[in-house]
This record gives structure tokens, C-alpha cells and sequence, in this order.
């Protein structure tokens, strides 16, 4: 089966600053009827319906929910999306976490993740790994891609909390430019990954926080979201 993987950027929305201009996010504070517009091009763009978008309400938790296309609402309260289903698309927002997509393409089974530093911390990927294989996806089989994040060289934060985090998530814990401690999620989730038995992952190098043509909440504080979206082919 034909899995696509997707990552958006900011630009060529109707949001304005400082959403500008393709913000996916309704959560933030821009206006609902811009979202509703950037979400109906989102889907036109990918040559799916709208309905066949899966969306979920993420709150830095280890709830990965299984979807099938029936639902009529966002996920409550899970940050990983998990499915079987042809042609409905998983959405993951970010604008500093990782948004993680796997997918086992012979079993047909996908799944978009939001892995910021409490869900990483929490098991938010080993719950969305154990869904997919209860849906009949092999480890050996699946295929991770760590999307657009803050790097570690520009994620500085507490050593005290840079040293839980790396208890719970091996490799995570780096440097800063400046030298002072930091994290960085993406060499955890890496090695997480890997542990697991997952067979193949692949990294997008580029950091939120210096890539301009995304959105970043550490770097802008108001901002949007970009999105990862994955699905298999119907």
C-alpha cells in the first residue's frame, strides 16, 4: 500500500499576523473563519475531503486513539492519532513539539503523533506504537519520520529539567548554542525509536525556531500551527 506523508509550512493561507498565513491551529486565538478557509485548502490540496481529515484536541498527553473515519468531532484529549483506515488522513499540529508519522505500509496502518516534551517524557510514542500493532502492524515494518522541530541547540531549558527528561527519554538531554543545558527531543524520540524495534526513521533537519517559514511558539509566543499529516492511499 502507497502511504503519503506531508509537512506544511506558513505560507499561502488567509490568516493574518500573527498567524500568517497558513495556521491550521483553531486553539490559538486566530479567526475561526480563516482556520475553516486554510482547512478547506488543506484538504483540497491533498485531493481528499474534508471529512476524511482526522483532527484531535492534544493536551501533551500518552493517549493514542484509534480512528476510522466515522467520527464527526476532533479526538478529545489524545495526542496521537492511529488508523487502518484508506484514505483518511491523520493531522498532527506543532509549532516547536515533533510531529511524529509512522506508518506500517503492509499492514496498512498509519499514525500521526505530537511529541512535545511532556508527551515524549510521558510515553506518548510507545502507546501510539502499541496501537498500530494492535491493528496488525509489524515493528520490524514500520517506518518513522521525525518532522520540523526546535533543536536542541536552540531549546534551552532548566538543568533540572533537561535531566528528567533525559531519565525518561534516553538521549534527549544537549546543549545549548550557548552552552547551558537543553533538549533535544528529536535524538530522544531517534533513539526511542529505534529501541523499540522500529525499522526504519528518517529525520527533517529543520529547527521551528530558525526556520522562519514555520511556525514557532518559543521564538514568536502568538503564533499558528503547521501540520503533519499522514494517510494510506485509498
Amino acid at each position: 500500500m502507497r502511504v503519503r506523508r506531508v509537512v506544511t509550512t506558513r505560507a499561502g493561507g488567509a490568516s493574518t499576523a500573527p498567524y500568517d498565513s497558513f495556521n491550521l491551529g483553531d486553539h490559538v486565538g486566530d479567526e475561526p473563519s480563516s482556520v475553516a478557509v486554510n482547512r478547506k485548502r488543506l484538504a483540497s490540496e491533498l485531493g481528499l475531503g474534508e471529512d476524511r481529515l482526522a483532527w484531535m484536541e492534544q493536551v501533551h498527553g500518552r493517549m493514542a486513539t484509534i480512528v476510522d473515519g466515522s467520527e464527526t468531532a476532533p479526538a478529545e484529549a489524545t495526542d496521537a492519532l492511529v488508523t487502518a483506515e484508506p484514505g483518511l488522513a491523520l493531522v498532527v499540529l506543532v509549532a516547536d513539539c515533533v510531529p511524529i508519522l509512522l506508518s506500517e505500509p503492509e499492514a496498512g496502518v498509519v499514525a500521526a503523533v505530537h511529541a512535545g516534551r511532556v508527551g515524549a517524557r510521558v510515553g506518548v510514542v510507545p502507546a501510539a506504537i502499541e496501537a498500530m500493532v494492535s491493528l496488525g502492524a509489524r515493528l520490524d515494518r514500520v517506518e518513522a519520520l521525525l518532522g520540523p522541530a526546535i533543536c536542541g541547540a536552540c531549546y534551552e531549558v532548566p538543568a533540572a529539567m533537561a535531566q528528567d527528561v533525559e531519565a525518561h527519554l534516553p538521549g534527549s538531554a544537549g546543549k545549548s548554542r550557548k552552552g547551558t543545558p537543553s533538549i533535544d527531543l528529536r535524538a530522544g524520540l531517534w533513539r526511542q525509536l529505534a529501541d523499540l524495534g522500529v525499522g526504519k526513521i528518517g529525520t527533517d533537519p529543520r529547527c521551528t525556531a530558525e526556520d522562519k517559514t514555520l511556525f514557532s511558539y518559543r521564538r514568536d509566543g502568538t503564533t499558528g500551527r503547521i501540520a503533519g499529516i499522514t494517510w494510506v492511499e485509498a
